[in-house]
C-alpha cells in the first residue's frame, strides 16, 4: 500500500468525504458488487438477536445509509439510533426510513463512531456493518460500542473477511483486486474509493486477531459466523 492511500485510510475527515462522494452510488453498488448477497448478510446478523431481547434499544455505528438499522427492524426494537460521520449517508438513509414509515422506530445522528455521543449503559445491542476497518483506530471503535452498552448487552460486528480454499480464495482476491475496483469508479466516478475498500479488506484483521482485538476492547463470550466460504464474518461479544 502506498502512503497516499495509508494516509486516506486512517484520516476521518477523508473517510468521511470518500462516503459523501458516492453516497448516491453507494446502495445500488452494495448490491450489485456483492451480486445482491450483502442483504442475505445483514439479515445473518439481525438473527444474532432477534428474539434475545425484548424490545432492545439499538446503536447502528457507521450506519451509512441504514440498510442495517433498517434491517434490525425484524428484530422488534424499542428505538433504533444510526450513527456515521458522512452526512450525505445519512440524508438518503432518512429518505429511506421516510419512504418506509420508520422514522418512528429509527433515528440517524452524526456522530464519530470513536467517540460516540451518547452516555455509557444506553443500549442493549451496539451492531455495525462493514465499518470497522475504516475506524483510524478499530480498537477504540470497539471500546466504544463496549462502552455503550448496558450489563449483558452484545456487540454484533459484520465486517468482511479472508475467505477458505485455496481455488477460491484466487478468484475472490482477482475479483476484489481487479473487478471491483474498476465498476466501482465506473459507476460511482470515485477511483480511489474502491481501490480503499480492497486496501482495506486485505490489511484488516481476521479471524483470532479480531477477536483478540475485541477481547481486549472488554468484551466477553466472543463468537464467529463465517459465510460465503468466509468472505464475511459475523462476530459477537458480550458486556459482562
Amino acid at each position: 500500500m502506498g502512503k497516499q492511500e495509508a494516509s486516506v485510510k486512517k484520516d476521518k475527515k477523508d473517510i468521511g468525504s470518500m462516503f459523501d462522494s458516492i453516497a448516491w452510488r453507494y446502495d445500488f453498488l452494495n448490491h450489485l458488487l456483492s451480486f445482491g448477497i450483502d442483504r442475505k448478510w445483514r439479515k445473518r446478523a439481525v438473527d444474532k438477536i432477534t428474539g434475545k431481547y425484548k424490545n432492545p434499544k439499538i446503536i447502528d455505528v457507521a450506519t451509512g445509509t441504514g440498510d442495517l438499522a433498517i434491517e434490525a427492524v425484524n428484530a422488534e426494537p424499542l428505538k433504533i439510533t444510526g450513527i456515521d460521520i458522512s452526512e450525505k449517508m445519512l440524508e438518503l438513509g432518512r429518505q429511506k426510513i421516510k419512504a418506509r414509515d420508520l422514522e418512528n422506530i429509527i433515528e440517524f445522528i452524526k456522530c464519530d463512531s470513536e467517540n460516540i455521543c451518547f452516555e455509557d449503559n444506553s443500549f442493549d445491542v451496539a451492531m455495525v456493518a462493514f465499518g470497522v476497518r475504516n475506524f483510524a483506530d478499530p480498537s477504540k471503535g470497539i471500546s466504544e460500542m463496549k462502552r455503550v452498552l448496558r450489563t449483558g448487552g452484545v456487540a454484533v460486528i459484520l465486517e468482511f473477511s479472508k475467505p477458505d480454499g485455496f481455488l477460491f480464495k484466487h478468484v475472490y482476491n482477482f475479483y476484489f483486486g481487479n473487478l471491483l475496483p474498476f465498476f466501482g469508479s465506473l459507476f460511482s466516478k470515485h477511483n480511489k474509493a474502491y481501490k480503499y475498500l480492497n486496501e482495506s479488506v486485505m490489511n484488516f484483521a481476521d479471524n483470532e486477531k479480531f477477536m483478540q482485538m475485541m477481547k481486549k476492547a472488554g468484551l466477553t463470550e466472543i463468537k464467529q459466523d463465517r459465510l460465503t466460504r468466509g468472505i464475511v464474518t459475523i462476530y459477537t461479544g458480550v458486556k459482562k
